[in-house]
């Protein structure tokens, strides 16, 4: 493997890192709040949609040969004229992540440390400050870093999940009240795919990578497969050690009180720190990726020229301030399911997108192609009905 460039364990790594760094510890008590026993199916239905989209973005990555993602996609096959509005999308669903992201951390923090009202919304903006100067200073995730990150995580997640498993009792999954049922599902699986939409910074990676042709069509599958197991198994899980209604009721910090349930102190502890550690790589990456991005769409002129804007050793800050001022604000502003929400319908509309450009480009498993694109626009249209309060 050449030096400096990515392997197959590095990008499994970062890949799993994108999805699981904030996904499950923001979106967990959101998806029950609106599937409550079927919460399991609503992680499963999304990571099979991503599951198909991240095989088209590794198709069309690999096929163009270039990195870039959606937009880069979207140029390559003669429609110049939408690259520049899906990527102020894409940017937008970004910023929403970071958003999400940030809240996330704060909440935790907050919980752990029992501070006033106030200590939350300080700590996410404290977060969005702190990593937006360590992007600011050029500091990039590195690989090795990511992957034992990775690990650490799982080992905290699987324990988890595993611990509420062994006490398999089926009636904590019910909410009480009515039960959402299948359709609370559909709306749960439209709702998560915020959680999924990691797997897309390795389509900006393609230059970084010893080979790949090779790593994307194994690593990205790999990846989301992995995701969809454990989504499903701390899902099942924490309902198992706290209930369902808990979740809903503490839906921001829900993972650290299975911890305590699980392990007392130290298991509190040990998920507090997780979804810290989680939260803040989570919008270091997404920061970096989103810059960059915006730097690159900014000098083919679809963006204002202030988003190119970069010190001399290329660090693109204007894209980071703007980003993280934004970011910022809607933390503050947004509730968490607003937030989470409203990233999914992004990402919802960006994967269908794809799903259908690698239908048109390239002739490999385009029936993927075709199911992807189907179960993207679906979820986007129940995601759409639920937003009017028909749902």
């Amino acid at each position: 493997m050449a030096e400096g460039k990515l392997g197959f364990n590095a990008a499994w790594a970062m890949a799993m890192g994108g999805m699981i760094g904030g996904g499950i510890f923001a979106t967990l008590g959101v998806v029950i709040s609106l599937a409550g026993a079927w919460a399991w199916l609503s992680f499963v239905i999304g990571g099979v949609v991503a599951l198909l989209t991240g095989q088209a973005y590794a198709r069309l990555t690999v096929h163009f040969g270039q990195q870039g993602g959606a937009y880069r996609f979207l140029i390559e096959t003669g429609h110049e004229r939408f690259a520049a509005p899906v990527a102020w999308v894409l940017i937008l669903g970004y910023t929403l992540t970071v958003s999400v992201y940030a809240f996330t951390f704060g909440a935790y923090l907050a919980n752990a440390l029992g501070g006033p009202e106030w200590l939350a919304p300080a700590a996410a903006l404290a977060a969005i400050t702190v990593l937006a100067g360590v992007n600011l200073m050029g500091v990039g995730e590195a690989a090795g870093v990511e992957i034992v990150a990775v690990w650490g995580k799982l080992a905290v997640l699987a324990a988890l999940a595993l611990f509420g498993l062994v006490r398999w009792q089926p009636d904590m999954l019910a909410l009480s009240g009515t039960e959402p049922g299948f359709v609370g599902a559909m709306v749960g699986a439209a709702s998560v795919f915020m959680a999924y939409e990691g797997f897309q910074l390795l389509a900006y990676d393609y230059g970084q990578m010893a080979d790949p042709a090779r790593i994307l069509s194994r690593a990205v599958p790999l990846a989301i497969i992995c995701t969809i197991v454990v989504y499903v198994g701390v899902a099942l899980g924490t309902a198992m050690l706290i209930g369902a209604a808990t979740i809903v009721d503490d839906k921001e910090v829900s993972l650290a009180e299975a911890g305590r349930e699980a392990l007392g102190q130290p298991g509190f502890i040990g998920v507090t720190v997780a979804a810290a550690l989680s939260t803040a790589s989570a919008i270091n990456a997404t920061l970096f990726a989103t810059a960059r991005l915006s730097r690159d769409v900014a000098k083919d002129g679809s963006l204002p020229a202030v988003f190119g804007k970069a010190d001399k050793e290329g660090v693109p800050y204007a894209g980071v301030i703007i980003i993280s001022a934004i970011a910022g604000a809607l933390a503050l502003l947004g509730g968490l399911q607003n937030l989470v929400q409203g990233a999914s319908f992004v990402f919802l509309g960006v994967f269908g997108l794809v799903n259908w450009l690698s239908w048109r480009t390239i002739t490999k498993a385009r029936w993927q192609a075709m199911a992807g694109m189907i179960g993207a626009g679906s979820a986007a249209l129940v995601l759409a009905v639920h937003f009017m309060g028909f749902i």
